[in-house]
């Protein structure tokens, strides 16, 4: 009877967080992945030209091949640990096995469904609007959701960090760094709601 493989649990990975090989970020960053990556480069005969998107099935499938086979080579590195979480090629096909064929973001009239596009679909992707991370100044965090909600167009928002709360610096590892991310939520919920738009997905 053929064994079927579960797909990783977060409890698995934490486990081989914590035991698998030591490397130190500089290495993996500089010399594993790079490395790695020019070697699945050449085993899979991956290359583009001007299209930077891919559309040649053969391609396609190449380039899924050659991930899987990166990701079972040098694993994930976690930077917490400095260790390697090793992972099997069944493990990942588990995974992509049960991960959801679709997701719905936000809730009431302000929700969206995010579900797979193939190439040329006429399905329309879904627009996330935002900083992505960005440094934003406190003064205007507020209005600068409030410019990416009120576009009918955009249909999520991902936040940006306040550089301060109340005019103090919103250091990480301190009591401002979770002060100020209670501000941004708050604040962008505030932005949702001032164009009539309150369940936006964050």
């Amino acid at each position: 009877m053929a064994i079927i493989e579960k797909a990783l649990t977060v409890y698995d990975a934490y486990l081989r967080s914590e035991k698998g090989p030591r490397v130190s970020e500089s290495v993996w960053d500089n010399e594993v992945v790079p490395d790695a990556a020019i070697e699945m480069k050449a085993k899979y005969d991956i290359s583009f030209d001007d299209d930077i998107i891919p559309t040649d099935p053969d391609l396609m499938e190449r380039l899924f091949l050659a991930g899987v086979d990166l990701l079972t080579s040098i694993g994930i590195y976690n930077v917490d640990t400095g260790r390697v979480i090793k992972v099997t090629e069944d493990e990942i096909r588990a995974g992509l096995r049960a991960a959801p064929k679709e997701i719905r973001l936000g809730n009431h009239s302000d929700m969206v469904t995010l579900a797979p596009r193939k190439g040329n679909s006429s399905k329309k992707p879904i627009i996330q609007g935002g900083p992505t991370g960005a440094t934003v100044s406190e003064d205007i965090f507020i209005p600068m959701f409030q410019s990416y909600a009120q576009e009918p167009v955009v249909d999520t928002l991902v936040s940006g960090v306040m550089a301060t709360i109340d005019g103090i610096p919103a250091t990480t590892n301190t009591p401002f760094e979770i002060k100020a991310t209670m501000a941004e939520i708050r604040g962008i919920r505030e932005a949702c709601s001032r164009v009539g738009r309150p369940y936006m997905a964050i």
